[in-house]
């Protein structure tokens, strides 16, 4: 697959046109005092995974509407002192998965937590956690769930349950509130900055080719994948192009990127005809903070770096925790 967007030197001054709404904060502030009347009623319990070095919970607290919502948390066992945290958010379509798939973080020294996405796990991994709430007429798939107003579209749910995860991850006794990462790939890089930019005391993010962000050009130039959805959905309703876009400011990386006051580590594939690379430097170039790097994997489409970015990762985040 040849490069089809952007210059090097180009995306690395690309600026992206989504202004962030004037109420973001007003809408985001809301939306989480909301969710705060519901308990977090975070409960851990230990399951036999068949795993002698590290310790297996299945995870439940309650998200968006009080809802639950699964994930898997899991540590080294017998940890010495409090723990740093990452916490993981996955890609569209997949769920939490089994436990034996996400062995690198509590093998590194770290808790690890992965959380479902609601409504999604039956694409390439299994979730366990249902979205109790409907929608007006959508695209299969979820891009277009509720898109016709920012307070029943589908990530409003899905963005609460990520800053309620990293809630529960950080009252948990063998974490250490003080050092929480967030990170996934794609639609969980996309997640990741949205927890980050909600949640002032996340201490690094590390967005992986990340999925919703810069929703303009994406779903423009996007050669295949979910942002199609938005444009198939669009095709079909001319006369609500811009009403979706208006919601979907609400819900764009490229704004959550501007509040992150978190360390962060991004990757991009140059080749990537899913997530669009300039759409990816459109997020990152909007971090303020200083202490920021981007990967470039030039020959990469959307898988990235793989488990070279793994590594990256690794080193990265130990010389911060």
């Amino acid at each position: 697959m040849p490069t089809y967007d952007l210059s090097p030197a180009e995306l690395r001054n690309y600026r992206s046109e989504v202004e962030t709404p004037a109420d973001f904060d007003a809408f985001w502030a809301a939306t989480l005092s909301e969710t705060r009347a519901f308990p977090l009623n975070a409960r851990f319990e230990k399951v036999d995974a068949g795993l002698t070095l590290v310790d297996v919970f299945d995870m439940t607290f309650a998200g968006f509407g009080g809802h639950p919502v699964r994930g898997w948390f899991i540590v080294p066992a017998q940890p010495k002192g409090p723990l740093p945290l990452v916490v993981r958010f996955v890609g569209y379509g997949g769920g939490r998965g089994l436990p034996t798939e996400h062995l690198v973080w509590p093998s590194a020294g770290y808790a690890y937590m992965v959380m479902d996405t609601r409504g999604q796990g039956s694409g390439w991994s299994n979730g366990e956690t249902p979205d109790p709430v409907g929608s007006d007429p959508a695209h299969p798939g979820f891009m277009t769930r509720g898109i016709m107003s920012r307070e029943s579209y589908y990530y409003r749910r899905v963005f609460t349950d990520a800053v309620r995860a990293v809630q529960a991850g950080r009252e948990h006794p063998a974490v250490d509130p003080q050092r929480i990462a967030v990170c996934g790939g794609s639609q969980g890089g996309g997640i990741a900055l949205a927890a980050a930019g909600l949640d002032p005391q996340i201490s690094a993010v590390m967005p992986d080719v990340p999925f919703l962000c810069d929703f303009p050009r994406s779903v423009r130039i996007a050669q295949r994948g979910p942002y199609q959805e938005v444009a198939r959905f669009l095709s079909i309703h001319r006369e609500k192009v811009e009403q979706a876009f208006e919601t979907l400011r609400y819900f764009d990386g490229v704004c959550f990127s501007r509040l992150i006051k978190a360390s962060a580590l991004f990757s991009v594939g140059a080749m990537d005809t899913l997530c669009p690379p300039s759409t990816v430097y459109a997020a990152f170039n909007e971090v303020p903070a200083t202490d920021k790097t981007i990967e470039d994997y030039g020959f990469n489409d959307h898988e990235g770096g793989g488990p070279y970015q793994d590594r990256v990762q690794l080193a990265w985040l130990a010389k911060r925790f």
